[in-house]
């Protein structure tokens, strides 16, 4: 007997039947996370407000050896919490025609390793009215030698506190232009501070050139109608000039004289002895003062000239944000603490 036969219902005209589940399609891949890295993207990305926002970057084809932001955190003492020392200070003012920013990081290599930072940085101002003083201390103290940090806060502190109590005579002496005065009394004041650290030193049983640190020391007149600016320090550090769009180190190659670096003959500044300088600002110039840890790629480094140059040529300073994103660009080769305090004219 034939199979029966069953009439298949059709669907109405103009009804589309369901359709019948295919195979699942795959799902796409997942994106690699890499590919968000943003060391890998531009040096800036776009925040609230389509206004730039700093990212971390670097500078160079080759990428630093140690990650961009911090690591491991230094180990405590709980019986010394008060000597707990910050990864990043960032500082700044505004006074008459100028516009200050500062900012102490600690190094690529000292978060790597989980150490404390080493630079120091302190920002004070002696007085009130016209006739108060700013005092900018920078001191950068080598990775390597043991409390090194302790030797760099000691002569920072003892600095400060001598030019605090002598702001009234350092004042009038600024903005009387009396250049030799203050060359002389700065250098007696920054003779007595290191004579410290030596006494130092021997009661740890240190050699005298292991427990020290470079030190460069900025001195800003409150006052609108000066604009006289005094640098003085000693050892590893730098100051730079951005003048029209070029940089100027102030602080040349010692010369060589019949009576060698620190002779009598030799000129003002240099890598070795007592640095000085006072000069009158002029609007539009920028002043970096930096530790050794930011002066040796300034020095070594035309990329990182150029891109700052190219940066602080704007004739509003940064904010503090935007100055930190500048003063950390990373360089291969460059992992120690960065500390800089730059002064924009008006």
């Amino acid at each position: 007997m034939p199979p029966e036969s069953r009439a298949v219902p059709q669907a109405p005209t103009g009804v589309v039947p369901p359709a019948v589940p295919g195979p699942r399609a795959a799902d796409p891949p997942a994106a690699d996370p890499r590919a968000r890295d943003p060391r890998a993207a531009d040096l800036r990305a776009a925040g609230p407000a389509g206004e730039p926002r700093p990212v971390p970057g670097h500078l160079g084809d080759r990428a630093p050896t140690y990650a961009a932001e911090p690591g491991r955190l230094a180990e405590a003492d709980p019986a010394a919490l008060q000597d707990v020392v910050a990864d990043t200070v960032l500082e700044g003012a505004r006074y008459g025609t100028y516009t200050l920013r500062a900012a102490s990081v600690r190094g690529d290599s000292a978060r790597f390793r989980g150490e404390e930072r080493r630079d120091v940085l302190l920002t004070a101002r002696f007085g009130g009215g016209d006739d108060a003083l700013v005092l900018v201390a920078v001191a950068g103290a080598d990775r390597h030698v043991p409390r090194a940090r302790e030797a760099a806060a000691e002569v920072c502190h003892w600095i400060a506190a001598a030019v605090g109590r002598s702001q009234v005579r350092l004042g009038d002496d600024i903005r009387a232009g009396r250049r030799d005065a203050l060359r002389s009394g700065l250098q007696r004041l920054t003779d007595r501070g290191y004579g410290r650290l030596r006494a130092r030193a021997a009661e740890l049983g240190y050699e005298e050139d292991r427990y020290t640190a470079g030190l460069r020391c900025l001195l800003l007149p409150i006052d609108p109608e000066c604009r006289t600016r005094v640098v003085f320090g000693t050892g590893p550090g730098g100051l730079f000039r951005l003048r029209a769009g070029t940089w100027e180190d102030l602080e040349p190659p010692p010369a060589r004289t019949p009576n060698g670096p620190d002779g009598p003959d030799a000129p003002e500044g240099g890598a070795r002895g007592f640095t000085f300088r006072a000069g009158v600002a002029r609007p539009g110039d920028t002043l970096l003062v930096c530790s050794g840890g930011l002066a040796e790629p300034m020095r070594e480094e035309p990329l990182l000239r150029g891109e700052l140059g190219a940066r602080w040529s704007a004739p509003e300073a940064p904010g503090l944000a935007g100055f930190l994103a500048d003063a950390t660009l990373r360089l291969k080769g460059y992992a120690d603490d960065r500390t800089a305090a730059a002064v924009w004219e008006a």
